[in-house]
């Protein structure tokens, strides 16, 4: 494939854009547009947009290359998850709704204290930041090797033009803008994953029948895994894991319920929503069938794939498939990308202002303005940093560790608001933090050490459970009865 070729598709992709990004802001945006789309926003399109928001990068490469070590077996997960955003729907967004919420950790500081208020959004910010950097460092790298490497620019400049572009799409309209540009990646994304799944279906040699019976027949397509509690894909470790991940990394960020906040009102929020939650069934499906089509494709070809999240883009760029499949695998990875960075930015910009400086309580809309657009550069400086620091790192286990660190994080915030909600119990403010940090630490010493202290059992995705439970306990610990109702507000 022609490095110009991808350049101008990549061009023109962002004139698109910028162009769906200044006609949504071109009137400019107020502080309450900015951080909640001033509550204008059709459901509809929110539903669709946040797909895009969920399916990072990493998303886009790795679900793909995971099929060979565990098959279908994330749709179980996926189906807690269907779950869980109903959950969200109806007891979380009457909450945030009740409470005219610009940023959602302003209920932990009238059910906690300032101290809880800030720990909860001192979590999220670092969850996003260490997050939203390793997805953007692993797409970086695939974009230097396909893109920006052929053509001789440097990583730190790829990197530079990346954020520029997030940031310059993003400053005027934020969730305003969001809603819209992101519908649009994500239309982009789901396009190029159908178009890559019908090329190389036609490389293989199937029609649309043979497409399915080639993939509901792979060993690969197995689903239900409900015969050893000790394997990681165990049903119920998976599906109540989706439950409450789910919970923890969509109702309790402020990145994903920027959104949901920026419709009319709570009835419209909650269909999004409910819909959302079920689109998400499908749309994974599709990634996972893709999987299964790129490893009989490498297998025909004699291909050897290092790792699974080298699948996708090997065999798209270099194994011998049609331009097209090049093309398309190049606009999926950057919808996917920049979809999830662009929401990533404008909550990171949102809870810095409104949680950490406090400025919307302190300042008029003037000064509400300067404040957010410098914060929202800040973090877009911060955010190409983050990225360029684990280039110089090198080191694949080190950006493992670290996104994993980073999705411990959202337990402490799992177990805050889940004592707040089912407690009445005060609790002594200023230990809360440590009770936060305290709880990942010891799930992190659990994960280490439990194949060897419980009789071989490996935690999987339901050590977020564990860390949101300790942090509960730790809670408990530090709280006292109290003769006046607390208002679970």
């Amino acid at each position: 494939m022609n490095t110009l070729q991808i350049l101008a598709l990549v061009g023109a992709y962002f004139l698109l854009v910028f162009f769906v990004s200044w006609l949504a802001s071109r009137r400019g945006a107020s502080s309450a547009e900015f951080f909640r789309g001033d509550r204008k926003s059709p459901w509809y399109v929110v539903s669709i947009s946040m797909i895009g928001t969920s399916i990072s990068g990493v998303t886009f490469i790795s679900v793909p290359g995971m099929v060979q070590a565990s098959a279908f077996s994330y749709l179980q997960m996926v189906l807690g998850f269907v779950l869980g955003y109903a959950a969200v729907a109806y007891v979380l967004l009457p909450l945030y709704y009740r409470l005219n919420l610009k940023s959602i950790y302003g209920w932990l500081e009238r059910r906690f204290g300032m101290a809880g208020y800030r720990t909860g959004a001192g979590f999220f910010l670092l969850s996003k930041v260490l997050g939203c950097g390793v997805r953007m460092y692993l797409t970086a790298i695939v974009l230097q090797l396909v893109l920006f490497g052929p053509l001789g620019i440097p990583f730190w400049v790829n990197v530079a033009a990346t954020m520029l572009v997030v940031w310059l799409y993003t400053r005027r309209g934020g969730v305003k803008t969001l809603v819209w540009t992101d519908l649009l990646q994500t239309l982009s994304m789901l396009a190029a994953v159908v178009l890559c799944i019908v090329f190389v279906a036609r490389t293989l040699g199937l029609d649309a029948g043979g497409l399915l019976r080639f993939v509901s027949e792979s060993p690969d397509s197995r689903i239900w895994y409900f015969d050893d509690v000790k394997d990681t894909r165990y049903f119920w470790k998976q599906f109540l894991a989706g439950v409450f991940t789910v919970v923890a990394m969509t109702g309790l960020d402020q990145d994903m319920m920027q959104k949901n906040l920026s419709c009319r009102n709570l009835r419209e929020a909650q269909k999004n929503m409910v819909t959302y939650g079920t689109m998400f069934v499908p749309v994974n499906l599709l990634f996972l069938a893709l999987g299964v089509l790129l490893y009989a494709y490498a297998g025909m070809r004699g291909i050897a794939v290092a790792k699974p999240d080298d699948l996708f883009p090997t065999v798209a760029c270099f194994a011998g498939l049609p331009p097209a499949v090049t093309l398309f695998f190049v606009l999926g990875l950057v919808s996917a990308a920049f979809s999830s960075a662009g929401s990533a930015l404008t909550a990171l910009t949102t809870t810095f202002t409104v949680d950490i400086l406090r400025s919307d309580r302190r300042m008029d809309e003037a000064g509400l303005q300067r404040v957010r657009k410098r914060v929202h550069l800040g973090n877009a400086v911060l955010m190409a940093g983050v990225i360029c620091l684990f280039r110089t790192i090198g080191n694949g286990s080190v950006i493992d560790a670290v996104y994993t660190v980073a999705s411990y994080t959202y337990g402490p915030l799992l177990g805050l608001y889940c004592f707040g909600l089912v407690s009445r119990r005060t609790v002594r403010d200023r230990w809360v933090p440590a009770v936060c940090v305290l709880a990942p630490v010891l799930c992190a010493v659990l994960s280490a050490h439990s194949e060897a202290w419980f009789g071989g059992y490996r935690f999987g995705f339901e050590l977020l459970l564990v860390d949101a439970l300790l942090t509960m306990l730790g809670l408990l610990a530090i709280s006292r009865r109290t003769d006046a109702a607390i208002a679970r507000k």
